[in-house]
């Protein structure tokens, strides 16, 4: 199977520092790729210039064979490339429903004038939004908070809900960026369910998290930085005893944890 996201060289200098340096990899549909690697390791800024936020200094991406290398985000986002965050991005005093449902803006086909006039196009285009976000809610186990206000909800419950919005935009591909952080065990094997039904259903997931016990139990593929290159890649077990990981990352006994996790 051809890949779906191909990471090519990707780099990126702040001030002289290089914080990420001749990054590749390539995740197919419905595979779960992982990103791991200590703190500072530049995880979440090599998401960055995948999703838009940053710009490479070097290299490429692409999605599904077209170059998309520094594409701003609500175009990737019609292209079919969505995310979350490290720290939770919701509307507080919006209900659970309305959250999901800005996340239907980008693919909204109804114009400006209609909204303002409240057209039947309008009209139309807000009910189907509604109907959508309620079954993404229902999909994410929370359907019966849908008119809730989100800051109402406990933190595994807004990390569900990003990930109901982003799943609103009908990605190809989903970066999830540590949507366990933070979460007590029942919340992350919640978590942990629902990121392997989205790949089940055909959808790419490029994962960074620190929980390698979901890492090692969901993922197909593993790669780790450290200094922002690239150190190993591979199948889980097989990084998890690689010299190099162990003395960067995992240590001797996170090496153990995590290959009886795989076990």
């Amino acid at each position: 199977m051809s890949a779906l996201l191909e990471i090519d060289g990707l780099g990126i200098a702040f001030g002289g520092i290089t914080a990420v340096d001749d990054v590749s990899f390539a995740v197919r549909a419905g595979e779960i790729v992982s990103v791991i690697g200590p703190n500072g390791a530049g995880k979440t800024t090599l998401f960055n210039m995948i999703s838009g936020l940053y710009r490479p200094s070097q290299g490429k991406v692409r999605l599904e064979g077209a170059e998309i290398t520094a594409m701003e985000p609500h175009l990737l986002a019609r292209r079919g490339l969505s995310r979350t965050f490290q720290n939770l991005q919701v509307f507080g005093e919006m209900t659970l429903l309305e959250n999901v449902m800005v996340g239907h803006h980008l693919r909204e086909k109804a114009g400006v004038l209609s909204d303002l006039l409240g057209l039947p196009a309008s009209r139309q285009k807000t009910r189907a939004s509604a109907e959508s976000a309620l079954a993404l809610l229902a999909r994410v186990g929370l359907e019966k908070a849908a008119y809730r206000a989100a800051r109402t909800m406990s933190y595994g419950a807004l990390k569900r809900l990003e990930i109901a919005r982003a799943l609103a935009l009908a990605p190809k591909i989903l970066l999830l960026d540590e949507p366990a952080a933070g979460c007590n065990a029942v919340e992350t094997e919640e978590i942990d369910r629902l990121i392997a039904e989205i790949a089940r259903a055909g959808v790419a997931i490029l994962l960074v998290e620190h929980d390698m016990k979901l890492v090692m139990k969901i993922s197909a593929h593993l790669v780790v930085l450290d200094h922002g290159r690239k150190i190993a890649e591979g199948a889980p077990a097989e990084v998890a005893r690689d010299p190099q990981v162990i003395a960067a990352y995992l240590g001797q006994h996170g090496q153990e944890q995590v290959l009886h996790a795989e076990g």
